[in-house]
Order: structure tokens, then sequence, then C-alpha cells
């Protein structure tokens, strides 16, 4: 073969490899470049009436029983069994706020 017969096909060589790096590296700019799908963040678990029962309950046995019970009135209950259970979250954090007011008597 002559040496511009080589030197041709070398050119059509690269040429080749250049375009097939082109094709890979737009293939991963595409794949790269999409959005990631949001990751999900978990649910938080439900409150449970057990968890409100126990946090009212230590909150009576610390002494704030008058206001557990006035409490449980603004949720329209004596009790808990007479709550909603969607006011469990509400009524768990009102809960663990009795006592840290400031000002409140221990």
């Amino acid at each position: 073969m002559s040496r511009m017969n080589e030197l041709s096909i070398a050119i059509d060589e690269l040429r080749n490899a250049a375009a097939a790096l082109n094709s890979v590296a737009d293939s991963l700019t595409q794949l790269f470049s999409s959005e990631e799908p949001a990751k999900e963040e978990p649910a938080p678990k439900p409150i449970t009436k057990e968890k409100v029962r126990a946090e009212l309950a230590a909150k009576s046995a610390a002494g704030y029983g008058v206001q557990v019970r006035a409490l449980l009135k603004r949720y329209g209950a004596a009790q808990l069994s007479a709550v909603n259970p969607d006011d469990y979250e509400d009524l768990l954090l009102e809960a663990q706020a009795i006592g840290t007011e400031v000002g409140a008597d221990d």
C-alpha cells in the first residue's frame, strides 16, 4: 500500500473512533442530565393512642392532671378514647408542651 492510502485509512479510523466517542458522550450526557426521581421520604409513623396515653399519664403523674384534663376537654373529650385519632399528633405535641411553658409552676 502506498503511504497516502495508509494515511487515508488511519484518518477514516480516527473519524470513526471520534464519532463513536461522541455517541457515547451524548448517551452519558442524556443519562446523567435527566432529573433523578425524587427520593420518597418515608411516611412518618402514625401517632398511636398508646403513645398519647403514655404521655398524658406521665404528665398526670408529674402533677399536671388538671392541665391534662383541660387539654382533653379542648379536644371535646373527657377521656382519650373519645378523641378523634386524627387529632392524636396535635394532642401529643400539646401534651409534651405541658410543664415546659415559660413561667410554668413546677
